[in-house]
């Protein structure tokens, strides 16, 4: 059957399974968007601002289990794309994005919106293709999701002249993708595993860390879960691998690292076993690297060798995919027969219950005084009881919800970690929002990052997404006022907002419902019409105490035992 490479692509993402794609069209993708009016195989959700596209397929991709998928014009279309490009690439989350680019043979000759992409997004993505010929664009397609979605995933782009799209050819769908150069392991070595079974029985001490690669492999939450009750060992969660295990879980310690809990920094400080579950070791978690875990041996499992030892020298490195390898684990430990070291054990819980009883996460709300955000925080959490799908900025608020927001489940918490960018949690919500409509949907900003992508509330209001916006308004770069304050003798350098939108107005002007509060009343009454409202987004203007700071901290180059509490 011949088709044009527009039709190709749409025939290509109709074959992927595909349901949702976000974009923005412009002149080098329109034969690609004319082709996308005239089909019904997927739904386009037209975003504001490229980032935002690659950011709500981040969203998408993380609740719904599926690859994200987004599609922008050339030159500044592909180029607003890089930032969302390198979130998704730094946090393993499946992410394809369609560019478009001048006509091959323009290329090079510095035509009307050109840009190299390819080499712009070569460090920024998983990989890259430049399709040359319509005859490979199915080939390229196929290769592009099995790439993004297997072994540690990222994100891909194919670049798409516009002649391309408008060449044809006969189609012919690859049925497999064969990559030599490309084969991810996924069983760990049966012999790694058994000397991991070992050890994990054997230790006096034992720490499970993991991190966000348990959100990828779907299904190994359930497997971590039952592997800490079959160890009796505690768990600690990265910022990305919040959820993996329920928050009321007796064995969870709470978010490890920069401003993790005292009792999971100083397990850690005092393991004499750490596995690591699909995390990389990086520099928020770890603190001074020389003073990481120094009496433990460490088993590290990943499915990305290149992460193995390259923070953190592995004693025991497994590489495959982390569902897989926590099953090989689970039946290892049946097959063996034995039982974990009791006695050791007991006199190790006494020791982290002792650390628990330091209450790190706490503080104190008056009734008269200013909100403290972390109690807008634990009042949604109240509300929603714990269910809600939560996306966040980068910032103080988002420490704040990793630790003042339980999560009992996987795939609920969305935030930017590698990356730590700015404008990412209400294009994120947007996408969550496609991929569980009828969940609800929560996204902590601050008032500065809301500004970066504010525009995508007029995406959430065309799509009628009934998303909550709580703002936690303090009229600060947060952290970087924290920052100034705790390293630069409180020279607050460009770090405070001496002009500020009205956010209850401007959120009506978008279409939505805008509310303010100022006192703990207020926020009840905001919070309580937020999510009885079922016709549009709701945005809650939060006034909360200007100069919190988050707490604990781990200071930069310090180790985790040398934690800041107040």
């Amino acid at each position: 059957m011949k088709m044009t490479g527009a039709e190709i692509f749409v025939e290509c993402l109709k074959r992927e399974g595909v349901e949702v794609i976000f974009g923005y069209p412009g002149g080098a993708v329109l034969p690609i968007y004319d082709a996308i009016f005239q089909q019904s195989h997927f739904k386009h959700i037209l975003v504001r601002h490229e980032q935002a596209a690659l950011h709500a397929a981040n969203g998408y991709a993380r609740v719904s289990g599926k690859c994200g998928v987004s599609l922008v014009t050339s030159g500044p279309g592909a180029t607003n794309a890089v930032t969302g490009l390198a979130d998704s690439n730094s946090d393993s989350i499946p992410n394809v994005c369609f560019t478009g680019q001048v006509p091959s043979y323009l290329i090079g000759t510095d035509a009307f919106q050109e840009a190299d992409i390819i080499g712009i997004t070569r460090s920024a993505t998983k990989h890259n293709f430049l399709v040359k010929d319509v005859k490979d664009l199915a080939k390229i397609i196929r290769q592009a999701f099995h790439i993004a979605t297997s072994g540690r995933p990222g994100s891909v782009v194919v670049d798409i002249p516009k002649d391309v799209g408008l060449a044809s050819c006969e189609f012919v769908w690859p049925e497999s993708v064969a990559m030599r150069s490309y084969q991810p392991v996924v069983e760990g070595h049966p012999g790694q595993v058994k000397k991991a079974v070992k050890a994990m029985l054997k230790a006096k001490r034992p720490v499970l860390y993991s991190g966000g690669g348990v959100m990828n492999a779907r299904g190994s939450a359930e497997l971590l879960l039952k592997l800490c009750h079959q160890l009796n060992a505690p768990v600690t969660n990265t910022l990305m691998g919040l959820g993996g295990i329920p928050y009321d879980d007796s064995h969870f310690l709470g978010m490890l690292g920069m401003h993790g809990t005292y009792e999971a920094n100083m397990a850690v400080s005092h393991c004499d076993l750490l596995v690591s579950v699909g995390a990389r070791f990086d520099d928020r978690v770890t603190g001074r690297l020389d003073a990481f875990a120094p009496d433990a041996k460490i088993i590290h499992i990943d499915v990305d060798p290149t992460s193995v030892s390259k923070n953190v020298h592995a004693d025991l490195p497994i590489v495959g995919d982390v569902a897989v390898v926590l099953q090989q684990i689970l039946d290892e430990i049946s097959h063996q027969g034995k039982t974990h070291n009791i006695e050791a054990l007991k006199l190790w819980w006494q020791q982290i219950v002792e650390w628990r009883e330091v209450n790190s996460l706490g503080f104190e709300q008056s009734n008269e005084g200013p909100i403290k955000p972390q109690t807008v925080i634990r009042k949604v959490h109240e509300i929603t009881k714990g269910d809600a799908i939560v996306t966040t900025d980068v910032g103080q608020h988002q420490m704040w919800a990793a630790q003042h927001y339980g999560f009992k489940k996987p795939h609920r918490w969305l935030t930017s970690g590698g990356l730590g960018t700015m404008g990412y949690g209400l294009p994120a919500a947007v996408g969550a929002a496609m991929a569980a409509p009828d969940e609800p949907i929560v996204c902590f900003t601050g008032d500065a990052s809301i500004q970066m992508c504010i525009q995508e509330l007029a995406t959430a209001y065309q799509y009628r997404q009934k998303i909550v916006v709580v703002l936690l308004n303090n009229a600060y770069m947060g952290m970087v006022r924290q920052w100034q304050e705790m390293f630069h003798e409180s020279r607050f350098s460009h770090s405070y907002f001496d002009s500020l939108p009205d956010f209850a107005m401007l959120a009506e002007a978008y279409g939505g419902v805008g509310l303010r509060a100022d006192t703990l009343d207020e926020l009840d009454a905001a919070l309580a019409t937020a999510f009885s409202t079922q016709e549009s987004f709701v945005f809650i203007d939060v006034a909360v105490a200007k100069e919190e700071n988050v707490f604990p901290m781990v200071p930069a180059g310090a180790a985790l035992n040398e934690m800041v509490l107040s």
